[in-house]
């Protein structure tokens, strides 16, 4: 369900290194969500680093929604980078595991596994 690397980078080193990968793979950042910074402005006790990237590619969104309107719904794609006993780690949900289980189309799985290769390919690169 999840896929999760350790990197040697720091969070900031991290986050900062990721979007251009992002965006060379054929992808857009439509929002990140700095869920550590949230939290703590908050007065809420929260000593890790979080950040949560939405992501998009256009042309996969187009045939997930040819698709199926509903699988809308599985989306954005996220990209988390976080910091959790000092060591800083990137993952995803695997879109593989999440839209198997909301159809048996095997237009469907194909997309998938593209859309997942390509997320992976991303953490690795950033990693």
């Amino acid at each position: 369900m999840f896929y999760c690397v350790e990197s040697d980078k720091s969070f900031y080193e991290a986050t900062f290194d990721l979007e251009p990968v992002i965006q060379r793979l054929g992808f857009v950042v439509l929002a990140a969500h700095d869920l550590g910074e949230t939290l703590r402005a908050r007065d809420i006790g929260f000593d890790d680093e979080c950040k949560v990237f939405d992501v998009c590619n256009y042309r996969f969104t187009e045939r997930l929604l040819g698709i199926d309107l509903r699988l809308s719904l599985s989306m954005p794609w996220r990209i988390s980078v976080f910091t959790e006993n000092g060591a800083t780690k990137l993952a995803i949900l695997r879109p593989e595991s999440l839209l198997g289980g909301l159809s048996l189309q095997a237009d469907l799985a194909r997309l998938a596994r593209e859309i997942e290769e390509k997320l992976i390919q991303i953490v690795d690169e950033t990693r």
